[in-house]
């Protein structure tokens, strides 16, 4: 066993001493140890732990929902940390409380977090107003942490104003990362060529904000890809009905853009949580997580069921042998998979 395992059940070993008012209490405390532990908690994989971790969050929701949610994201090479890093601290020097939720890739062996957000955020990480909790991104598809939507609540409701989500790349995990911010950033490089070929143009597309970062190295180019997605965007349906998406200049190293970045996203929530569109969107998502749960939990009795697991290697060779379609294969595991679930 690894000394992260180790180090994780020894953690998880003294956390079932705790009660559910101790989490609950701790969290509303704004207690940073209660906090983590707890995340620890509704993070574990053990089934003894997954009806506390329950409790524990039914009993905070009254108490969550009212911080601003930003999802960060940007292509390889982008300077996310250290954009990230100094805008944090500008808005915790401004009095706001900041937690960052980075979305690592996971270590194959421990399933931990291996590129130490702490370390990479070192001055933000040591701020009395910011809380950085790097999470392992598991087995899920794009890389968003399996519960990194309960980690949202948990840190709103220990008081945190300002939530700050960073995804591991582009891909896949920036429509996960969507679904759980209202207000989502897109960080670009100047001078990369075409931009929309080293991305998704989806991707472009679900961004409220778009910032051509590290905009002190090539000036010239930085200003041409701010012309040239300006002009894009101009003409492209918004990711938010009501919103044009914003498009700036930005460094995370000389903090050129990012006083007018939180401009930008406190006229956001000024000019649409009137009109509802950002309740709309909560609403949704949490509509869409219910779908998405229900969905991986029948994929995973599927695939876990006895008959399933026997009847399902015979019928792929039949398949690769010419021998039946893949339509009559599904119907017949399926038929199977059903039958021995109304038992």
């Amino acid at each position: 066993m690894s000394q992260l395992r180790a180090m994780q059940n020894e953690t998880q070993r003294r956390a079932r001493g705790l009660s559910i008012d101790d989490y609950v209490g701790g969290v509303l405390r704004g207690d940073r140890s209660m906090l983590a532990r707890t995340i620890t908690l509704i993070e574990s994989r053990a089934a003894a732990d997954e009806a506390r971790a329950e409790e524990v969050v039914k009993r905070l929701l009254p108490h969550t929902g009212k911080s601003k949610r930003v999802g960060i994201t940007g292509v390889p090479g982008v300077g996310k940390s250290t954009f990230i890093e100094n805008f944090g601290c500008l808005l915790a020097e401004r009095g706001h409380k900041i937690a960052v939720l980075a979305i690592d890739p996971s270590s194959v062996r421990s399933g931990g977090s291996i590129l130490g957000d702490k370390t990479r955020m070192e001055k933000l990480s040591r701020h009395p107003n910011a809380y950085i909790r790097p999470s392992p991104a598991g087995e899920n598809l794009g890389g968003v942490a399996r519960r990194t939507r309960e980690t949202l609540l948990l840190c709103e409701a220990a008081g945190f104003d300002t939530l700050l989500l960073e995804t591991v790349g582009v891909g896949q995990s920036e429509v996960a990362l969507r679904s759980l911010v209202d207000f989502f950033l897109l960080l670009l490089l100047p001078g990369a060529g075409d931009e929309l070929q080293g991305i998704k143009k989806g991707i472009i597309e679900m961004a409220d904000a778009v910032l051509i970062n590290k905009a002190d190295g090539d000036r010239n180019r930085a200003q041409q890809a701010l012309v040239e997605h300006s002009s894009a965007l101009h003409y492209s349906q918004p990711a938010t009905p009501g919103w044009q998406t914003w498009v700036a200049l930005s460094s995370g190293v000389t903090g050129e853009g990012l006083p007018e970045l939180w401009e930008a996203i406190e006229r956001f929530y000024r000019e649409l949580q009137p009109s509802g569109a950002i309740e709309r969107r909560r609403k949704q998502q949490a509509l869409d997580w219910l779908a998405t749960l229900v969905e991986q939990e029948l994929r995973r009795r599927f695939y876990e069921d006895p008959g399933v697991k026997k009847r399902l290697p015979e019928l792929q060779q039949a398949l690769l042998r010419g021998e039946t379609t893949a339509a009559s294969a599904a119907r017949e595991i399926l038929a199977q998979f059903k039958m021995r679930t109304e038992e």
